[in-house]
């Protein structure tokens, strides 16, 4: 990728999260002066301990960035250098699911989605055809259609004319 600098190199995004840093930190200094104040509770303790770890969490996601960038550059790099294959199944030498996510914690290049078969299905609703029920849901759209007319009679507007929104 020629042209394109570094992920660590860009600077807007070093300032953001060095004023992110910069601003949970003082934050948590702020927080941590109104706890030692005369008037400070539990709840200023709680907050005065919270935002340095705002702070640890912003620069963890920056160098997570930067590492995720780097690999996917790297891969890139090495799918242009390698010869092209067939697409092959998502597993490993264990096999299945199970060993694509042996090779993810391992540390080896992880899925970049789902291995079908890892989630449960989703449930289907039930059909159930029951008469009862479909005459009962019948009865709520006529008291609804019947309301709907009223409303127009009530505007002055006659219902049985087309309506257009636009």
């Amino acid at each position: 990728m020629e042209g394109v600098s570094a992920p660590h190199r860009r600077p807007a995004l070093i300032i953001l999260v060095v004023v992110t840093a910069a601003a949970c930190l003082g934050l948590g200094y702020w927080q941590w002066t109104r706890f030692e104040s005369g008037n400070g509770t539990a709840q200023n303790l709680g907050y005065a301990l919270q935002w340095p770890l705002f702070a640890g969490f912003a620069l963890w996601a920056y160098f997570r960035f930067v590492r995720l960038e780097r690999d996917a550059e790297a891969e890139a790099d090495a799918a242009d250098r390698a010869e092209p294959t067939a697409p092959n199944e998502p597993t490993d030498e264990r096999g299945g699911v199970r060993g694509v996510l042996a090779s993810w914690r391992a540390g080896k290049s992880g899925p970049r989605e789902i291995p079908a078969g890892l989630l449960p299905e989703r449930p289907t609703a039930a059909r159930d055809e029951d008469p009862v029920l479909a005459e009962y849901n019948q009865y709520l759209a006529d008291l609804h259609a019947r309301d709907i007319e009223e409303q127009f009679r009530g505007a002055g507007i006659r219902p049985d004319t087309e309506r257009s929104a636009g």
